[in-house]
C-alpha cells in the first residue's frame, strides 16, 4: 500500500513537472532569433584564467573574433603556473582589443577567481561588463545580440543558458538530469518577473550594467563565494534590479567537465555552498534527489503491481518525450535518469561530509575554512 501511494504521488508530480518545465522553456526567448545591433554600447568582456592552457586558445579565439565594434577583452592571468601567460601574450600581440592583467598574489579573504574579476572591473570603464568563464566558445554574433536585447529591454543583468557539450555520452546524460534539477530550482523563465524570487546567474555569461554591479556591491560583496555567478544574480534580483535569461543553443557552448571524475570534483567544490553551508539543507537536498528522482522508476518497475508498472511506463515515456524535444538531449537519456540522480546524490552527500570533516574547501590550491566562507554569505 505504501508503494502504491508513493507511486501515485510521484506519477502526478512527474506529469505536473514535465508540463511545468516545457511551458517554462517556451517562455524563454531564443538568442538566435534576435537582431544584430549596428552601434552597440561600449563593452568590457572580463575573463579570469588560471592554468587554462588546454582550453584557452579555442575559447579566446572565439571571443577575439566577435561581431562587436566597440568592445575590449580584459583577461586576468591569476597566478598561472602553466603556459597560460605565454599564450595570452601571444594573443595580445595579435589582437589590440585584448588587455592582459597579471595577478601574482591572492589577497586575504578572497577566492582567486572573484579577486581576478574584481581587478578587471577596477581596470575597466565601460558601461556594460560581461563576466565569462575561461572555456566558453561564442558564435560571432552571440554577444552583439545579447547586449542589444539587454539595452532594448532596459535590463540591469542578463544571463544566457549555454549549450553543454562533452566528449562523454554518459556525462551528457548526467548533465541532462542535472539540468532538469537546476531548472526546477532556478526557474529561469521567472527571473524577469519582479514579483518572483527566482533569479539567474551563470558563469558562462553574466552581462551586467556597470551601475547595477556597483549597486549590488561588486565582487567585494561575494569575495568568498564559490558560487559567485549564482550569488551575483541573486543579489541583483534581491536589490530590485531588472534581470532576464535567454536560451543560447548553437550560440554559446562550453565543455563544462570532460568526464565524471571532473564533475565529481566540481560537485565537491560547489555543492555545500549551494546548500548555504547547512548540513540539514544538504541532507534534505540529497534525500529529495533520491526519493523524487533516483528511486521511483526502479522501485515501481521492480516491485510494483501491474498498475504501478503502467504508471512507471507512462513516466518513462514522458521523460523520453521531454529529452527528445529539449536540445541538445537525446531520447535515451531518459533511461539514465535514475543512475544520474543517484550519482549526483552520492557525490553531493560525499562532498558535504568531506567539507564538514575537513572544515572547509580547497579551491585552486588554497584552503578556505567554513568560518571564512560563512562570514561572506
Amino acid at each position: 500500500m505504501i508503494l502504491f501511494w508513493y507511486s501515485v504521488i510521484i506519477f502526478i508530480v512527474t506529469i505536473a513537472l514535465n508540463i511545468y518545465l516545457l511551458l517554462g522553456f517556451k517562455q524563454i526567448k531564443q538568442l538566435s532569433r534576435l537582431p544584430l545591433q549596428a552601434t552597440p554600447p561600449p563593452l568590457a568582456i572580463i575573463i579570469a584564467m588560471r592554468n587554462e592552457e588546454e582550453d584557452l586558445e579555442k575559447a579566446l579565439q572565439s571571443v577575439c573574433n566577435i561581431n562587436y565594434p566597440n568592445h575590449r577583452v580584459i583577461v586576468v592571468n591569476d597566478r598561472s603556473t602553466d603556459r597560460t601567460g605565454e599564450l595570452l601574450e601571444t594573443f595580445a600581440q595579435r589582437y589590440p582589443q585584448l588587455q592582459v592583467i597579471t595577478v601574482t598574489a591572492l589577497p586575504d579573504g578572497w577566492l582567486g577567481k572573484n579577486n581576478a574579476l574584481y581587478q578587471a572591473y577596477l581596470n575597466s570603464t565601460e558601461e556594460w561588463m560581461l563576466f565569462v568563464d575561461a572555456d566558453i566558445v561564442f558564435h560571432p554574433d552571440a554577444i552583439n545580440k545579447a547586449v542589444g536585447y539587454a539595452v532594448k529591454q532596459q535590463l540591469d543583468h542578463l544571463t544566457l543558458l549555454p549549450e553543454l557539450v562533452s566528449r562523454s555520452a554518459i556525462l551528457n546524460s548526467v548533465f541532462a538530469t542535472l539540468s532538469i534539477m537546476l531548472m526546477i530550482d532556478m526557474k529561469p523563465w521567472e527571473a524577469k518577473n519582479p514579483r518572483s524570487k527566482a533569479s539567474s546567474g551563470i558563469g558562462a555569461f553574466n552581462l551586467v550594467r556597470r551601475s547595477a554591479y556597483e549597486k549590488m556591491g561588486t565582487h567585494e560583496r561575494i569575495k568568498l563565494s564559490p558560487v559567485d555567478d549564482l550569488q551575483l544574480g541573486r543579489i541583483i534580483k534581491k536589490e530590485g534590479m531588472r534581470q532576464d535569461v535567454l536560451a543560447a543553443h548553437g550560440y554559446v557552448s562550453l565543455e563544462w567537465y570532460k568526464n565524471l571524475r571532473e564533475l565529481t570534483k566540481g560537485i565537491q567544490k560547489n555543492s555545500f555552498a549551494v546548500a548555504n553551508y547547512s548540513a540539514a539543507l544538504a541532507l534534505y537536498n540529497v534525500m529529495s534527489m533520491l526519493i523524487s528522482v533516483a528511486l521511483p522508476m526502479p522501485l515501481m518497475f521492480i516491485f510494483g503491481t501491474t498498475t504501478i508498472r503502467i504508471m512507471a511506463g507512462i513516466m518513462l515515456l514522458l521523460h523520453i518525450f521531454y529529452m527528445t524535444i529539449v536540445p541538445p538531449n537525446k531520447w535515451w537519456y531518459a533511461f539514465m535518469i535514475p543512475f544520474s540522480a543517484a550519482f549526483l546524490a552520492w557525490n553531493y552527500l560525499k562532498a558535504s561530509v568531506i567539507t564538514l570533516v575537513q572544515g572547509g574547501i580547497y579551491w585552486r590550491d588554497s584552503f578556505y575554512s567554513l568560518k571564512e566562507l560563512k562570514s561572506n554569505r
